[in-house]
């Protein structure tokens, strides 16, 4: 018996060859009549995605940047349809966190041929911003000023590289009083660059962020950056990438099933790579098991 899949694209990620492979190794595993949804600048892929429920497609490829991979995975969260994420964007980070290979022929054959593994998605609010979903990563102040302000054009060319010269423009960001609040702890109150909450712990050059941090554990984690000065950048970015070396007091994590972070002015904020606008608060929730994936 046959079965069907959607692919959800964005047109301006994919490469050239893209359609024909992913049609080809859909076919020789018995997919038939595949239904081809493209994300537009308007729609990133809510539209297209509760198109491929209604259609009742047996399993959903979604092709684009984070953000893309974001919405389409917000809307299959708690239905049954499992998402094979294949590598497009330039950061990739939902695939890299789920050791899926960033070659495209052979991410799917590794999805195509894999297993089903449930992981946890992060419902998320706050002011200005409706309930959604994130399944990588939310922050508030450098992280969202890094996102916002890499180029385009740098980023087609030279991929994730485009976010460090971002950073280095954007070091001197000015710090934010901040309140945390984890599950029904008492709030803590810190000076930050930024804060980020993640699902998944690991950035771009793997760099575990988060080095604690897995999809499906029922937890997401939170952490706090606060270099005083540009001179502390160095340290801060070696103990990121050397997990022995002690967390200091530039750098502070934390781990529940809730957490709320309130910032004493508003400030830039993002969701899974795109920016979401000027805020206060962000408030998230894990929701255990509520995402089924392909992974290898």
């Amino acid at each position: 018996m046959s079965s069907r899949a959607a692919v959800i694209m964005n047109p301006i990620k994919v490469p050239e060859g893209f359609r024909g492979k992913v049609d080809a190794a859909l076919a020789e595993r018995g997919f038939t009549d595949t239904l081809w949804l493209e994300t537009t600048e308007d729609d990133a892929g809510t539209t297209m995605a509760k198109r491929a429920i209604d259609e009742t497609v047996e399993l959903v490829l979604v092709a684009g940047g984070d953000g893309t991979v974001r919405v389409v995975c917000a809307e299959l969260a708690r239905t049954a349809i499992p998402v094979a994420v294949l590598p497009a964007g330039t950061g990739n980070l939902l695939a890299r966190n789920l050791g899926i290979s960033l070659d495209l022929d052979a991410a799917l054959a590794e999805l195509l041929d894999g297993k089903e593994q449930r992981i946890d998605s992060v419902q998320v609010e706050g002011d200005q911003l409706s309930m959604d979903r994130f399944v990588v990563m939310a922050g508030l102040g450098l992280d969202a000023a890094i996102i916002a302000d890499a180029p385009d054009g740098l980023k087609k060319h030279v991929g994730w590289a485009a976010y460090v010269v971002s950073t280095v423009k954007n070091l001197n960001h000015p710090f934010v009083k901040v309140e945390i609040t984890i599950d029904d702890k008492p709030p803590v109150r810190r000076r930050a660059r930024t804060v980020v909450i993640g699902n998944v712990g690991t950035l771009q050059a793997n760099i575990p962020l988060l080095p604690d941090a897995k999809p499906d554990d029922g937890l997401i984690d939170l952490v706090v950056l606060a270099p005083r000065r540009v001179s502390h950048w160095p340290r801060l970015a070696l103990s990121l990438v050397v997990k022995s070396m002690a967390e200091g007091r530039h750098i502070e994590r934390f781990t529940g099933h809730t957490i709320q972070v309130k910032a004493a002015t508003p400030v830039r904020r993002q969701l899974d790579g795109d920016e979401i606008g000027n805020g206060r608060i962000l408030t998230a929730k894990v929701d255990p098991e509520a995402l089924l994936v392909r992974v290898p």
